[in-house]
């Protein structure tokens, strides 16, 4: 059922950006996309602060989990509502929703009204992440986006591995609600700016269905599947929430193929390199998620090293992810080929993780930092690239939708792949001996999913990267 909605009006055509005016618009973008990664990972630092004075331990992991499930149950939804009614109005909406609800949880005066809150900044750093995506999308062709993806790469790596650094700073110094409070500015001037900055093509003039039935099951289908992931290893309604997420996905199928306009349309994955990106994607989620929360845990507990020592050891996977989709992007911006990156990316996560499954109590920290300098080559080769692929095999008029689906499946890849390695890990026993055994089997795991994705990514068909921006 497709639920109608008036005409909406456009404007006349926006002049072209100056190659200036482009660089700073694509600056905003990126802020708005630090500010929404930074708070997926930020509060994990200052957990044990915030429970000393809110108190709620048992509900500790929801200040986590509330933020990831409404960001990935909204991401597909943000990223349909931005090709419907307009990417920069969308965007900004977001904007505005995270930077309100980011001063709300920094008001919160119990863990219920924390994770309340954290639901809602969620909700807008959802449609943060796949709004910028798209709008670099819609302004940057994708034969010149190379130039840009090692920025954008290097973003992100800030965001999952700098978030509980700077956590734990700001906590530090000035309490843990100005992790919230810092928004606040931030937020303003990326509104400002995105308003004042961004000229982007106009939405074609036409009537427009939203898909409320879809949107909904497909976020119920998104929302149980996570909750469904947080009770492996758990006692928890296991058998319930498994349920609700078949009938849920079921249901979506059958709507989605009666909708006039449809949240995720089905046609998408009939293309080759969309079903294809998608898959790797969720490796590349399952990978880069695993590797950050579970090798610190066995550089502190086995090699010795403290928690600030696991993060800095962390640096160097975070370097080759920048090296790596900086190299990238400029050589697939020269000569329009891309295949060759996701292909030697994914066997770089597969050797990667094959040397992390072979670690013992003697295994050097070199050795360690090694497989991480692959396993960030890996990812630096494959993330950005698989969304300039999806980008550039849809319609202009799909590019939020299909954005949307590499972020919404790297972000599920991740949460699924952290609670299966968590069991993992609990199965290898007590003690280091255990947590050397727990250890290598996520990684063997890990490098069986990584061959697997290396063996779809020969199925990349490349097609000329377009030379100019959407419209």
């Amino acid at each position: 059922m497709s639920i109608p909605v008036l005409q909406h009006k456009t404007e006349a055509a926006p002049p072209t950006m100056s190659p200036k005016r482009l660089r700073v618009a694509f600056g905003v973008l990126l802020l708005s996309m630090l500010l929404a990664m930074l708070d997926n990972t930020v509060v994990g630092t200052a957990m044990p602060t915030i429970v000393a004075e809110l108190g709620g331990l048992d509900h500790l992991s929801w200040v986590v989990t509330a933020y990831t499930l409404t960001t990935a149950a909204s991401t597909p939804i943000w990223g349909k509502l931005g090709d419907l009614y307009g990417r920069k109005r969308v965007h900004l909406s977001a904007l505005v929703l995270f930077t309100a609800a980011s001063m709300a949880c920094g008001f919160a005066q119990d863990m219920t009204q924390l994770i309340a809150f954290r639901a809602i900044q969620g909700l807008g750093g959802g449609g943060l992440a796949v709004g910028a995506l798209s709008l670099i999308g819609v302004l940057v062709p994708p034969r010149e986006r190379g130039r840009y993806q090692g920025m954008t790469a290097s973003v992100m790596a800030a965001g999952q591995i700098g978030g509980p650094l700077f956590g734990g700073l700001v906590t530090s110094l000035l309490g843990w609600r100005w992790n919230f409070y810092l928004n606040l500015p931030l937020g303003l001037v990326v509104i400002a700016a995105t308003a004042i900055v961004l000229v982007v093509p106009p939405v074609p003039h036409r009537k427009v269905h939203l898909d409320l039935p879809g949107a909904f099951l497909l976020a119920a289908a998104v929302t149980s599947l996570l909750l469904l992931t947080t009770t492996i290893g758990h006692a928890g309604p296991t058998g319930l929430l498994a349920a609700v997420t078949v009938a849920a996905l079921i249901a979506f199928v059958l709507v989605e193929r009666r909708s006039r306009e449809p949240i995720l349309p089905l046609g998408l994955f009939a293309q080759r390199n969309i079903l294809t990106t998608t898959a790797v994607i969720f490796v590349v989620g399952v990978v880069s998620f695993g590797t950050i929360t579970f090798v610190p845990l066995f550089q502190q507990n086995v090699q010795g090293a403290t928690a600030s020592g696991s993060g800095i050891l962390l640096l160097p996977m975070t370097l080759a992810v920048v090296v790596a989709s900086q190299v990238a992007g400029r050589l697939s911006s020269r000569t329009g080929r891309y295949r060759i990156f996701p292909i030697a990316g994914t066997l770089c996560l597969a050797v990667g993780c094959g040397v992390l499954a072979t670690q013992h109590a003697g295994t050097s920290v070199w050795i360690t930092s090694g497989a991480l300098v692959l396993i960030g080559f890996g990812l630096g080769l494959s993330t950005q690239m698989m969304t300039l692929i999806a980008q550039n095999t849809v319609a202009a008029g799909e590019i939020g939708v299909a954005t949307a689906n590499t972020t919404m499946f790297r972000t599920i890849g991740g949460a699924l792949g952290t609670s299966v390695f968590g069991a993992l890990l609990t199965a290898g026993g007590t003690g280091a001996q255990g947590l050397v055994t727990g250890v290598s089997r996520i990684f063997v795991v890990a490098g069986v999913l990584s061959l697997l994705a290396f063996v779809a990514a020969w199925g990349i068909r490349e097609t000329p990267l377009r030379e100019k921006s959407a419209s």
